[in-house]
């Protein structure tokens, strides 16, 4: 029984695993000066996505290269953000920014592809992104990586056409009803006018009853 219940756990970890593609986009050994002498360790920088909207990426340092890159994929599972495509593409431009860095998108037509490099191009192919044109303006990855993932945030999905009328309608109704209270206001005017030409009073007061 216990081999069996193991065996269904390492299914589910196997399947999880697999359920994202990861790539390590940087890797660098980084040294600290301590009391002792210099510390050895490895940074990973690692983005992780389904191909199907659905894209990560984090940093993370450890003794050895193998337990930097889980770290960072632990990491980068926490963080993972959907993006939402139109007709194969992102709906609009945009540019993201990040210190010093810059990356702008914009939208492509079908089967033009992904037309980017370096760190941008393997984020979109983690987002499942079929057609869109990226241009880095700086080298540094990991910042252009945070510029794009701020860019992909902040895409505006297009309003459907249901909801656009929906919220048109009572903006349509209250201008309505204040057309219709200046009009009421322009006859009571121009009929008091008439009345007071011909030398007659609106008699304001309710008749008296016998």
């Amino acid at each position: 029984m216990q081999q069996r219940g193991r065996k269904k756990n390492s299914f589910r970890k196997e399947r999880a695993q697999s359920e994202f593609e990861q790539r390590i986009i940087d890797l660098a050994r980084v040294t600290r000066v301590m009391a002792g002498g210099k510390r050895l360790r490895f940074r990973a920088c690692v983005a992780i996505g389904d191909k199907r909207g659905r894209v990560g990426w984090s940093v993370a340092k450890g003794a050895d290269v193998a337990i930097a890159v889980n770290k960072a994929v632990n990491k980068a599972k926490k963080n993972l953000f959907k993006l939402k495509l139109t007709g194969g593409t992102i709906p609009h431009q945009v540019v993201g920014k990040f210190k010093s860095s810059q990356v702008m998108l914009k939208p492509a037509v079908e089967g033009t592809g992904i037309i980017a490099g370096g760190a941008v191009r393997q984020i979109l192919e983690l987002a499942g992104v079929p057609n869109i044109y990226g241009k880095i303006l700086t080298n540094n990855k990991i910042s252009n990586i945070e510029a794009t993932m701020k860019a992909l945030k902040s895409l505006k999905q297009p309003v459907e056409r249901d909801e656009a009328v929906s919220e048109e309608i009572p903006e349509q109704e209250e201008v309505r009803k204040e057309r219709d209270l200046e009009a009421e206001e322009e006859l009571e005017k121009t009929q008091a006018k008439i009345l007071k030409k011909e030398g007659i009073e609106e008699d304001k007061k309710p008749l008296k009853k016998d």
